[in-house]
C-alpha cells in the first residue's frame, strides 16, 4: 500500500526547508503480517507519527509487507528502487532479511536507514556510508544483559537464541561481558513455537541463570513453557522478549524478570513522554520498543531533509551523520560506522493496574558503542 503523509501546517512544511520542493520518496519494507507482525506494525506506526508530526507534505512513504521471507522482501526491494524510484528505503525487521537487501540498496546509491536490525556483517568489515542504524547494532542488548548477570552475581548461564544472524550475534554479545561459565549453550530454529526439549536440557544443566533472545512468538511460547515447568532459575534476556506489545500476551511468567533495552517509556526527557503521549493517543496503546525506533528514524530523516536532499549524497550522508535530532532517548550520537553511541538500561517487568510494563531499575552499560567498528573502513 501507499501512504502520504497529510498536510497538517503548510506553515510547518515551510520551515521545514531541505527539499520541499521535490521532495523525497521513501521505501519501507517491513513485516506486518504472521508471526513477526507486531514488530513491523509498531515500527511503520511510530515512522508514520514522525511524518504526521512534522507537518511535512513532501514525504511520501510506500509501505509493503515482506512477510518474514528473504526472497519476497529482495522482491520488493527490487521493485522500489527500479519502479518507485525512492531516495531513501527502511524498515527492515529481521537480520537475515537486512543481509539480502542492504548490502544491494547502498551499493545502488540509495540510503538505507535500519530502525532495527543490525547484524554484525554490516557494523564491520560490511558497514557502508549510506547505511544508517538508529536501533542498535545486534550484539549491544545482549552485551549489557551480560554485564547485568555479572553484576546481580550469576555464575552459570544456560543461553539459547534463534539459529540466525541476530541469534549468533546476541549469544556472542552475552558472552562477551558475561563474567562467569556457560553451562549450556543452544541454537533453536527460527520461528519455533515448542521449547519442550530445550527447557529439559535447562532444567538438567546445573545452570543459576538462563538468558534467551528469542523475539516475537518465540518468547512468548519460550517463557509461558518456562513458567508452566516449574523450573525456578531467574531469567534475564534483552528487550525484545519483554516489550510491550509482548507482555500482555505473556502475563505474570513475565513479572520481575530483568530485561536489557535502550528504550523505555520512563526515560525522564520531553521528547519520549511526549512520544508516549501521543503514540497511545493516536494507536490506543502504549509504544513499544520498535515504536520508538521507528519514531527516531523517521525524525532523524526529518532532521536531515531540513538542511539537504537525497540527491546531494555528500550533504545528504553528512546531515544524517550529524544526527540533529531530539531522540525519544535523549543523547544520540554516531559512532563512525555510523551505529548508535548509547546508554542501555536494565528494566523490570511490572504491573501497572492490568497492564504489564517495565521499569528502568539501572543503565547497564554506559555510553556504549559496539565492538565491530574498529573494523570498518570509512
Amino acid at each position: 500500500m501507499k501512504v502520504k503523509s497529510l498536510i497538517l501546517s503548510a506553515a510547518l512544511a515551510a520551515m521545514a526547508g531541505g527539499v520541499s520542493a521535490e521532495g523525497v520518496k521513501v521505501g519501507m519494507i517491513t513485516t506486518l503480517s504472521g508471526g513477526g507482525a507486531g514488530l513491523g506494525i509498531d515500527v511503520r506506526d511510530g515512522f508514520m507519527l514522525a511524518v504526521k508530526q512534522s507537518g511535512r507534505d513532501d514525504i511520501e512513504v510506500v509501505i509493503e509487507d515482506d512477510q518474514r521471507k528473504p526472497d519476497i522482501a529482495v522482491q520488493l526491494a527490487d521493485k522500489m528502487i527500479q519502479s518507485e524510484k525512492v531516495d531513501v528505503m527502511t524498515g527492515i525487521i529481521w537480520s537475515n532479511l537486512a543481509m539480502a537487501v542492504v548490502p544491494a540498496t547502498v551499493a545502488q546509491g540509495k540510503f538505507y536507514l535500519s530502525p532495527n536490525a543490525g547484524p554484525s556483517a554490516l557494523a564491520g568489515k560490511g558497514c557502508h556510508p549510506n547505511y544508517f542504524n538508529v536501533a542498535w547494532q545486534n550484539d549491544n542488548l545482549h552485551e549489557a544483559a551480560g554485564a547485568y548477570a555479572t553484576s546481580a552475581g550469576y555464575s552459570n548461564s544456560f543461553i539459547l537464541a534463534p539459529n540466525y544472524p541476530a541469534g549468533q550475534d546476541a549469544l556472542t554479545g552475552y558472552k562477551r561481558t558475561f563474567g562467569g561459565e556457560l553451562a549450556g549453550e543452544l541454537f533453536t530454529k527460527l520461528g519455533q513455537t515448542d521449547y519442550a526439549a530445550e527447557i529439559a536440557q535447562i532444567r538438567a544443566s546445573g545452570a543459576d541463570s538462563v538468558f534467551f533472545f528469542l523475539p516475537g512468538g518465540m518468547g512468548i511460547s519460550f517463557l509461558k513453557q518456562y513458567a508452566d515447568s516449574g523450573i525456578d532459575i531467574p531469567v534475564v534476556g534483552p528487550a525484545f522478549s519483554f516489550d510491550q506489545g509482548i507482555l500482555q500476551a505473556v502475563g505474570d511468567a513475565a513479572l520481575g524478570v530483568v530485561n536489557t533495552s535502550q528504550w523505555s517509556k520512563d526515560i525522564d526527557n520531553p521528547t519520549n513522554a511526549a512520544f508516549v503521549e501521543t503514540f497511545q493517543a493516536e494507536y490506543g496503546r502504549l509504544p513499544s520498543l520498535y515504536a520508538s525506533q521507528g519514531f527516531d528514524t523517521a525524525n532523524l530523516l526529518i532532521s536531515a531533509l531540513a538542511t539537504a536532499s537525497p540527491a546531494d549524497a555528500d550533504a545528504f550522508r553528512a546531515a544524517l551523520k550529524a544526527a540533529d535530532f531530539d531522540s525519544t532517548r535523549g543523547d544520540f550520537a554516531f559512532g563512525p560506522n555510523h551505529h548508535p553511541i548509547q546508554d542501555i538500561y536494565a528494566r523490570e517487568v511490572i504491573k501497572e493496574g492490568d497492564v504489564f510494563t517495565n521499569k528502568i531499575i539501572g543503565v547497564a552499560l554506559e555510553d556504549h558503542a559496539d565492538a565491530y567498528a574498529a573494523e570498518c573502513k570509512m
